[in-house]
């Protein structure tokens, strides 16, 4: 499932931001395993994209310059206490440069939910981030099962009806309903 951003400025920040780095971006697709396997986390130690112990992880990439980011985390908050019972683990994934402009965001608006970091973009890069917030859907093993960019409150409604319908069949069904 790919749904399209319509806020073009922190579309076209991100575009600017990656362009100046010389990153060149491939997205990646529903079915592909991911290129990375972890992020760093808050203590600077790796941390599992897909750790193997959840069904389905929401990864989402974000930044404290992104209005729609400010939207997006009361909901994943509530999605992690809503379905992690059920295997459902939120992972969102910062790409500000500087530590502390994540910290301020986090002040305003707490993440119940995992964090890393990536500061130079690597991650954002191999998975072709476009937009912000942009978000995968990965099965126990790492491989992609939806990618969605940006957030609206209208999106939030189908994303949710997507995890709960994979989060609801038997394993094996939920995850490859995207054949490589």
């Amino acid at each position: 499932m790919t749904l399209s951003f319509r806020g073009g400025l922190c579309r076209a920040a991100l575009a600017g931001a990656l362009a100046l780095a010389g990153l060149a971006a491939q997205a990646i697709e529903p079915g592909q395993p991911l290129p990375v396997n972890t992020v760093a986390g808050p203590d600077g130690q790796p941390l599992a994209l897909a750790d193997g112990q959840a069904r389905l992880t929401y990864v989402d990439f974000w930044a404290s310059w992104c209005g729609p980011c400010r939207q997006s985390f009361p909901w994943m908050n509530q999605l992690q206490d809503k379905y992690g019972a059920k295997g459902l683990r939120v992972l969102a994934v910062n790409l500000d440069a500087r530590r502390e402009d994540a910290q301020h965001f986090l002040a305003e608006h707490p993440a119940r939910f995992a964090l890393g970091f990536d500061p130079q973009g690597a991650l954002a890069r191999r998975v072709g981030v476009k937009a912000m917030p942009s978000s995968l859907l990965l099965d126990a093993s790492g491989k992609v099962v939806a990618v969605h960019q940006g957030f609206r409150t209208e999106d939030a409604a189908e994303l949710e009806a997507r995890i709960a319908q994979a989060l609801g069949r038997p394993l094996r069904r939920a995850l490859h309903e995207h054949p490589p």
